[in-house]
């Protein structure tokens, strides 16, 4: 695969804090829920969520977006 740009580098990340961050909202605002239909809605969007940031994640590891070197 080619080296992504710097432009892109940044969309992804933005695009992996934007899903972290719904994540992690959606999951709070499911305690609140007390609607057993709305809970299942709520409960598949967070899957969905999870399998984004999960695909995003094996993305950066499959093409080495970032360099994991070692500090000298």
């Amino acid at each position: 695969m080619r080296k992504l740009t710097e432009g892109e580098i940044l969309s992804l990340t933005g695009l992996l804090k934007m899903e972290k961050d719904g994540l992690a909202v959606s999951k709070a605002m499911q305690a609140l829920i007390t609607d057993e239909d709305l809970k299942k809605q709520a409960e598949s969007g967070i899957l969905a969520m999870e399998g984004r940031v999960k695909g995003m994640q094996q993305f950066i590891n499959e093409n080495q977006v970032t360099s994991t070197g070692e500090v000298q």
